[in-house]
């Protein structure tokens, strides 16, 4: 790749990338134009701004700002930087690869904070609490997202020896966090964001379950259990399982398995909340087992970390990988393809060495570790332009020769700066150094992320997921609303005389194009959407990749409104069974606000009749959407 010359980034910088321009040195001659819907989250979100609050940075001054920040690096380690420059800007302009928003956001900046993803220890003690509050606080004001685990904590009615009084329990300080998040709301660019973990086996795991129930808690947090071997175990078994004080490790109770299993899944079913992640699977795949134990992840599940880790991420467009896009035999374009993720690999390790850490101990771990996610997105758009619908078996075969790809080339890239740069600091004492491998820079490579922003900015389906819907409305930027239709549907249809404008009320309302007869069928079926496919559909494309993917895959298996909780337990046991690291459910229309929907808003399942009391316990209940359950014994009715 040559280097980009001084006269073509001038003449970006000049038109901003607003429209398709011609430009000397970019392989291909022309760059894509940014879509209005970019625009818009550009400007709203990552260009620069005078003192008045007026963007004076155009999109290709963004990528050139970028590029320089991160090419740095290649200094102290004898190489030029103005190479590696040209090559990140190329991939940034041609929207073949974005890195994750903290580092379009902050690189170039005085903030110079470039990771997404932290991971912050809560132990069980008022100092390490508080300090746990103030550092997810000095995070979040830079842009990056945390997760904790809350597994530490003891139960509620536990003894407190230094007051002679009792516990709180977990919840009670969740919602401090939950509190101190809002209030800090990352300066207006990037609303804040938590993951909070609790093990299946903590005493308060059912108030933890559904807690969520409450549609005014916890509004700033995602949450997931910690599944262990042993519960699922008893799931399948129908037996008991251990609740255990995690002060001392002395079980105090035993809950019936399928009982806590189906509290999950009601709740799961009726918010969202919680997700699940299989933690001993986790820790049995983790590179560095001997730095300590993964307890959480970043906030949307794709991150495993240890306590004051952080990640770097990046996704590369595969919809930009098609060779022969004229021919009637299109394919992937596995050579650009792998150069890519060698750039990929190689962007991502600068950003540890550019990046400003926002605590030392974070910058102690993470250049201990050195961990990276290079990701994709735009998969639904790369199989609509080779005409494989979402829902076959060749999807799911393409799916898992990219993961194997990225997997292979990415470690191939991280050996090769290895060799440069030397191997991340803990590679000797690693499984990767127990398994006979080269030694690697990074001690991850690879990651599934959810690309949210970044996709829109590169007008791509986002990470691994199948289209949301052929039209629909996007919720960003902290309500603002984009609607947004497929256009390679557009162009398609019309191809074949359809009138697209005669649909566009249609299309609003439903969504989808399946049952549509003026749709021609193969279209039908190639436009197939989230809620089109069956839900074992949505877990079979997530392991596809998870057998290639070092950290995990955020994917939502994203279920109808009248689906019932039972295909909500069928999620989550294929997911265990088939090697997930973890899953997320979303039934449409079980909250009341939703990042992406279409139609009339769906009316919300009318609540059972309220109970004041368990039946079976006396307990409390809460209820919401539908489900009615017992914080103290599991018991629920749901659906």
């Amino acid at each position: 790749m040559e280097p980009f010359p001084d006269t073509a980034a001038a003449a970006l910088a000049q038109v901003g990338l607003g429209q398709g321009v011609s430009a000397p040195g970019v392989r291909g001659g022309a760059i894509p134009a940014l879509t209005p819907n970019a625009l818009t989250v550009l400007e709203r979100r990552y260009l620069l701004r005078d003192a008045a609050g007026r963007p004076v940075e155009k999109p290709a001054e963004l990528f050139r700002r970028v590029a320089h920040a991160v090419a740095a690096p290649d200094a102290r380690y004898g190489d030029d930087p103005r190479i590696a420059e040209t090559r990140f800007f190329e991939r940034m302009v041609r929207l073949e690869f974005l890195p994750n928003s903290p580092t379009l956001m902050n690189a170039g900046r005085d903030l110079g904070q470039l990771a997404a993803c932290f991971v912050v220890p809560v132990g069980d003690s008022m100092p390490e609490i508080f300090d746990a509050v103030k550092w997810a606080a000095v995070i979040q004001m830079t842009g990056g997202g945390t997760g904790f685990a809350f597994s530490r904590l003891r139960p509620a009615g536990d003894t407190v020896a230094s007051t002679r009084g009792v516990a709180s329990g977990p919840l009670p300080f969740m919602d401090i966090f939950n509190s101190a998040t809002d209030a800090i709301k990352q300066g207006g660019t990037r609303r804040g964001a938590n993951m909070g973990v609790l093990r299946v086996d903590h005493p308060d795991v059912l108030e933890f379950i559904t807690a969520k129930l409450d549609t005014d808690r916890l509004q700033n947090f995602n949450i997931s259990v910690a599944v262990t071997d042993e519960f699922m175990a008893a799931v399948a078994a129908g037996e008991s399982y251990g609740l255990r004080n995690p002060r001392n490790g002395a079980e105090v109770k035993r809950l019936d398995a399928r009982r806590v299993f189906g509290l999950l899944v009601n709740s799961a079913w009726s918010s969202g909340d919680p997700g699940v992640i299989f933690i001993d699977r986790i820790n049995a795949a983790q590179p560095t087992p001997s730095v300590g134990e993964i307890e959480s992840t970043n906030p949307c599940g794709e991150q495993p970390l240890l306590p004051f880790e952080s990640c770097v991420l990046g996704s590369i467009n595969l919809a930009k990988f098609v060779a022969d896009r004229d021919s009637a035999d299109r394919d992937m374009d596995w050579p650009r393809l792998r150069e890519a993720i060698r750039d990929g690999v190689h962007f991502l390790d600068n950003l540890i060495d550019a990046n400003r850490y926002p605590l030392a101990q974070i910058d102690r771990m993470t250049k201990a570790n050195r961990k990276i996610g290079l990701g994709v997105m735009g998969l639904a758009d790369l199989l609509i332009e080779l005409g494989v619908p979402y829902d076959t078996e060749r999807a799911l075969e393409i799916a898992g020769e990219i993961g194997e790809v990225l997997e292979t080339e990415s470690l191939a890239a991280s050996a090769a700066l290895a060799e440069r740069r030397g191997p991340f600091p803990n590679f000797a004492t690693s499984r990767w150094a127990e398994s006979g491998s080269p030694p690697l820079r990074n001690a991850t490579t690879t990651t599934v992320a959810p690309t949210g922003t970044i996709s829109i900015i590169a007008g791509c389906s986002s990470g691994i997921e199948p289209l949301y819907a052929v039209s629909y409305e996007r919720r960003v930027l902290d309500g603002e609303r984009l609607v947004e239709m497929h256009p390679e549907f557009q162009r398609l249809a019309e191809a074949r005389g359809v009138d697209t404008a005669a649909l566009e009320a249609e299309l609003a309302a439903r969504g989808r194009v399946r049952g549509l007869d003026a749709v021609p069928e193969d279209l039908q079926a190639l436009f197939v959407t989230a809620h089109d496919l069956g839900p074992e559909t949505h877990v079979r494309m997530q392991a596809a990749f998870q057998k290639h993917v070092h950290a995990a895959v955020s994917k939502t298996v994203n279920l109808s409104h009248d689906a019932p909780p039972s295909v909500v337990a069928r999620v989550y046991e294929l997911a265990y069974a088939l090697g997930c690291k973890g899953v997320t459910v979303y039934r449409d229309g079980s909250r009341g606000e939703q990042v992406l929907s279409f139609g009339e808003a769906v009316e919300r399942v009318a609540s059972l009749r309220p109970v004041e009391v368990c039946p079976e316990c006396r307990g409390r209940l809460v209820g919401h959407g539908g489900c009615v359950a017992c914080r103290h014994c599991g018991w629920s009715r749901c659906g």
